[in-house]
């Protein structure tokens, strides 16, 4: 997989394009900030902003979502990192099963800790995906560490 930059005008790279398409290259339309070709990155950090964010991604509503960029990532070849912020002194996923959905109390079949740490380690093996955590105050110095293990 291939980076094309959005700048690119349509029509005017037929040629390549199909050459790309004969040897089973895939494009990927981004704005790139020089040059009209690149590969993508080797890693790419999601933060989320607490447990109840991430529960949504993978149980909720943004399932779906959720999925089809881990699905995309990992086509691309990129080591997908998921970032959850969170205060609870969650480090590892071992320790989401100890997470207790605040909405519980309205929703009394909400995803709790338990089934969110079995989808986690699912989306991992399935798609590659690494799940990261932290408190937030130290969430810019993780993604710094984080992309620093991919040079």
């Amino acid at each position: 997989m291939i980076i094309e930059d959005t700048r690119q005008q349509a029509g005017k790279h037929n040629i390549k394009h199909e050459w790309f398409e004969d040897h089973g290259v895939q494009l990927l339309r981004s704005k790139i900030p020089f040059g009209d070709y690149c590969l993508p990155p080797a890693v790419s950090i999601d933060t989320k902003e607490c447990m109840d964010e991430i529960a949504n991604n993978i149980c909720g509503k943004a399932h779906k979502r959720f999925i089809n960029e881990c699905k995309a990532a990992q086509a691309a070849g990129c080591q997908l990192v998921i970032l959850v912020e969170n205060q609870l002194g969650i480090e590892d996923i071992s320790q989401v099963h100890t997470w207790q959905n605040p909405r519980v109390i309205y929703s009394p079949n909400c995803v709790q800790g338990d089934r969110l740490e079995r989808a986690m380690r699912t989306i991992s093996e399935r798609y590659g995906v690494r799940f990261e955590f932290c408190n937030p105050y130290d969430s810019a110095r993780r993604i710094i560490e984080i992309l620093g293990e991919y040079k």
